[in-house]
């Protein structure tokens, strides 16, 4: 069974999860699907794989900084519940990947309480793995968009699981750049960070064109071609993220680097073989004062 953001139960089956009652669109390729391919996983249809196989032609590194973003989220979560976090907003949450961030988190604190959002009716075909919390910490599941951040915030979930009094970290992995210009994502993120306390965190991870330009241009016309728009974004850009935070050492960095000894399944994507160029992926950790 699924559970939709309303916490009802919708029984069924279809070919790629759990069935929703609604259309998941498989002649379109869509963005989640597409990032389960690039994981190896088997939640994706063919205009998903065609659309897929395109990025990849275009930049073949695709698979390496989706498996560089996965361990990033690894990473920054431990080490935040190492510093005491025991709460997690993420938003963006994707088609569920064990292990998943509730259950990175509750291996080093088990009482660890997350709340997933993410608007896809494929996400929500797959919620109920989200669900899974250990017996002393808890999760939720909201159906809703980044957009709308005050639908968010205005959730029951949220705060029937999460206590806003206490520190939170705001999970944005691979998020923002599906977010555009006009869309206004420094604003989004600050309203979000605007509800948490002192001590609270932002992690975010975003892909950028500034090791090579011309190929991130060639994968922005086949997300854009394919109906969902994107911008990928420079250093400094997503530096703007954490503005009147304090970033965590070694401050945005490319993903691999970001803190390598911290990964528990040490691999390739951490261990230094990997160029910046292959990974394409800004990263960073920030603390509200």
């Amino acid at each position: 069974m699924a559970v939709d953001g309303a916490g009802n139960q919708d029984s069924g089956s279809g070919a790629a999860g759990v069935w929703t009652g609604r259309d998941l669109r498989q002649d379109k390729p869509h963005s989640a699907r597409m990032y389960d391919f690039y994981l190896g996983g088997k939640d994706n249809y063919p205009a998903d794989r065609e659309a897929a196989a395109k990025v990849v032609v275009a930049y073949p590194g695709i698979m390496v900084c989706a498996r560089a973003n996965r361990a990033f989220m690894h990473r920054a979560t431990r080490h935040l519940a190492k510093r005491g976090i025991r709460q997690w907003l993420d938003i963006g949450t994707g088609i569920p990947t064990s292990p998943n961030l509730h259950e990175v988190a509750q291996t080093v604190a088990p009482d660890a309480r997350v709340v997933y959002v993410d608007k896809d009716p494929v996400v929500l075909a797959h919620a109920q793995a989200l669900l899974n919390s250990s017996d002393q910490g808890a999760t939720a599941y909201i159906e809703a968009d980044v957009l709308d951040p005050e639908a968010i915030l205005a959730a029951p979930q949220l705060s029937a699981t999460l206590d806003l009094s206490q520190p939170v970290a705001l999970s944005l992995n691979a998020l923002m750049h599906f977010v555009t210009d006009q869309q206004d994502p420094y604003g989004i993120v600050r309203r979000l960070l605007a509800e948490l306390p002192s001590g609270s965190a932002l992690a975010l991870s975003h892909c950028t064109p500034d090791f090579d330009p011309a190929t991130w241009q060639k994968v922005t016309d086949i997300y854009t071609g394919g109906g969902t728009p994107v911008r990928f974004r420079t250093k400094a850009e997503v530096e703007a993220f954490f503005e009147d935070l304090d970033l965590v050492e070694p401050g945005v960095e490319v993903a691999h680097r970001w803190h390598p000894d911290e990964d528990g399944a040490r691999s390739h994507v951490t261990t230094g073989e990997l160029t910046d160029a292959e990974v394409s992926l800004w990263v960073g950790v920030g603390l509200k004062p």
